[in-house]
């Protein structure tokens, strides 16, 4: 009985509680999977089909993310980077919004290299700038945008997703310095954003560090760490797209977006915030709109709400950011979207 009685204080079900707590998205994603396999087996089917392939379309993004942080990290390049990105945070700001607009990321392939941003003490206000930006438009994007929609709106729209990187960039750099927004990122997450002990304790950079053993072993667990955890948010995030572009109809979208005036252009921002439609996809349906009647500012308010806050987008913003950043994030899509779309339609009138 005394060994029964100092023996650990966690047994199995204590054990069995915290792999559910650290393994729910997986857990998530797999009861997901198993409803779906037994009330519809031909949609399981083509959801799984529908992440493996978009997670291998991500791969690119991913790898090369993952593998820039864990360079970062294991040679100690981080410190230079945190302190260029620190030097002139107002100039930062705007060279992350124009470059955020002729990057080629999508929403989601943006997750992992603001993850390592972050993660490296970036502030958060250049960050914000880029992570805004980045997803609306790229230069594959413009061209064909130019096609479906005319040069003038994809000009309209490269504006717009600059316009938002700098509106939004510009507001967090004001609330970052009033004292709030220090530490974004939630806990375990990188190595606590703006005051990342990169950026505390600068150590030396040691570019060829697979010449030292625990640089070596530095590098293996972060990208390991990394990869880990952007993949199972972007698996879960995945799986939710295809069940939307499955479940909810595209007329239902069509008929909420019809019409002139600020109404359509308000429900098109909130349209397309929760719904995901792919960037390249929802060309075709918003053209085929705008031919039908719809005004052009609500098509770009749709095309701005949709490309910054799909739902793989949103999710892994959250799975990294605490609360009140994405809350903001939310709201810089919402103000941003509806403010594009309202000025885009007055220059037109």
């Amino acid at each position: 009985m005394s060994e029964i009685s100092t023996a650990p204080r966690f047994g199995s079900g204590e054990t069995l509680r915290r792999f559910a707590s650290r393994q729910r998205v997986w857990l998530t994603s797999l009861a997901i999977l198993l409803v779906m396999f037994l009330i519809d087996v031909g949609q399981a089917t083509t959801s799984t089909w529908f992440v493996a392939d978009a997670l291998y379309g991500t791969a690119p993004f991913l790898i090369l993310s993952i593998a820039v942080a864990a360079y970062a990290t294991a040679s100690g390049a981080d410190n230079l980077i945190a302190r260029v990105f620190a030097g002139s945070p107002l100039t930062m700001i705007a060279l992350a919004a124009a470059f955020g607009g002729l990057s080629p990321f999508c929403s989601c392939g943006v997750i992992p290299l603001i993850a390592a941003l972050l993660s490296m003490g970036v502030p958060l206000s250049a960050v914000m700038a880029f992570w805004l930006a980045s997803p609306v438009i790229d230069p594959s994007m413009f061209v064909l945008t130019s096609g479906l929609l005319g040069v003038e709106f994809a000009i309209a729209k490269t504006l717009a997703a600059i316009g938002l990187g700098l509106f939004g960039g510009y507001v967090t750099f004001a609330l970052t310095r009033a004292g709030n927004l220090s530490d974004p990122l939630r806990p375990g997450v990188g190595n606590g954003g703006c005051g990342a002990s990169s950026v505390r304790k600068p150590g030396k950079v040691v570019w060829r560090f697979w010449q030292e053993p625990q640089r070596r072993a530095k590098f293996g667990k972060e990208a390991l760490t990394s990869t880990l955890f952007l993949v199972k948010w972007l698996t879960l995030a995945f799986l939710l797209e295809s069940l939307m572009l499955a479940y909810v109809p595209a007329e239902w979208i069509v008929s909420a977006l019809g019409g002139e005036g600020f109404v359509p252009i308000l429900t098109a921002t909130l349209v397309g915030i929760p719904a995901y439609l792919n960037g390249y996809a929802a060309l075709p349906l918003v053209s085929g709109l705008i031919e039908q009647g719809m005004a052009p500012g609500a098509g770009l308010a749709f095309l701005v709400a949709g490309g910054v806050t799909s739902l793989p987008a949103a999710i892994a913003v959250f799975a990294l950011v605490k609360r009140p950043v994405f809350a903001l994030y939310i709201a810089f899509a919402v103000i941003g979207s509806l403010s594009s779309g309202l000025l885009y339609q007055a220059w037109l009138s």
